[in-house]
């Protein structure tokens, strides 16, 4: 029996808020659920041209009250980037802090505002160092 992945799904606390930063990963809205009855709302986004491997964010309209409020549990999702030093600026300029920077041109990893941990992988071979992340410390947890 042939198995097929469908979607990763994460608890998100704020949704635009959420959404806002899975944007700035350049992840777009491809589909949407409300559930008067559930009381819930599923976006799922996924990168152009991606649909097919998308993030589901559930948003529960009455909260997330006796859940984790540390989602390490999950793990992280991880997205293959063109210019992981062009990514981590982007994501730094709109207020995002980079928890593990690219020191080594190939991996950085951030958080998202429901603390999701998220890894940044330099598509193809490593960039070759580059200042300021080449020296940057890291801060927080990833």
């Amino acid at each position: 029996m042939p198995l097929r992945y469908l979607h990763t799904m994460v608890r998100v606390k704020d949704l635009e808020k959420s959404m806002a930063f899975y944007e700035l990963l350049g992840l777009r809205e491809i589909r949407r659920y409300d559930s008067e009855e559930g009381r819930f709302t599923l976006v799922y986004m996924a990168p152009p041209g991606q649909e097919e491997a998308p993030i589901e964010l559930t948003y529960n309209w009455d909260g997330d009250e006796g859940l984790p409020s540390d989602s390490r549990h999950f793990g992280h999702l991880a997205f293959g980037v063109d210019d992981i030093y062009e990514m981590c600026q982007h994501l730094q300029d709109n207020g995002v802090t980079i928890n593990r920077p690219p020191r080594d041109g190939r991996m950085a990893f951030v958080r998202s505002p429901d603390n999701i941990s998220i890894e940044l992988l330099q598509n193809g071979e490593a960039l070759e160092p580059k200042e300021p992340w080449a020296s940057m410390e890291s801060t927080g947890h990833w």
